[in-house]
């Protein structure tokens, strides 16, 4: 989730998260694994998943970073 940031830029809000029926999902432990969970609806966090959403989290934050054109 992003939000505005002073000076017409833009700040991460909270930690990217996994897509679950297209709505944001919470990523929890549950046994000896994690899950991602929407409502009633599970989806295994595997080490693919989790592989490509802190991906997603570092060329966020890296965009983020980057001076706004002018």
């Amino acid at each position: 989730m992003l939000a505005p940031a002073p000076n017409a830029g833009i700040k991460l809000l909270a930690p990217p998260s996994y897509l679950v029926d297209g709505n944001l999902s919470v990523k929890l432990k549950r046994g000896s694994g994690e899950v991602f969970i929407w409502k009633k609806t599970k989806v295994q966090a595997t080490p693919e998943k989790l592989k490509e959403l802190e991906a997603f989290r570092r060329e966020l934050a890296e965009i983020l970073d980057l001076p706004p054109k002018q």
